[in-house]
């Protein structure tokens, strides 16, 4: 499913037009990722938690000549799957 096919089920489940539907996924979507951007969690109860970790510089290698590369420190998002998540697809 793709951000279209997601617009498409929320606007026929909710009866909305895609426009509204549109609009509000992209609202929630920027919201998320301002929070993360800020280092806030983001939790949605029974579905999960978007939070921003820190990957600690490390050494990699270049796989067409195994010369060592440095990989700088950065964030990340990560996403962790809450409970009712995990059940729902067992």
């Amino acid at each position: 499913m793709n951000k279209g096919d997601l617009i498409d089920a929320v606007a026929s489940a909710t009866g909305e037009s895609k426009v509204a539907v549109s609009g509000v996924i992209d609202a929630t979507l920027n919201t998320i990722t301002a929070a993360l951007a800020n280092g806030d969690k983001v939790t949605f109860t029974g579905f999960g938690t978007f939070e921003r970790r820190f990957r600690r510089a490390r050494m990699g290698r270049n796989p067409q000549t195994g010369a060592p590369v440095p990989i700088a420190a950065s964030h990340v998002p990560a996403f962790k799957a809450g409970k009712g998540l995990k059940n729902a697809i067992q």
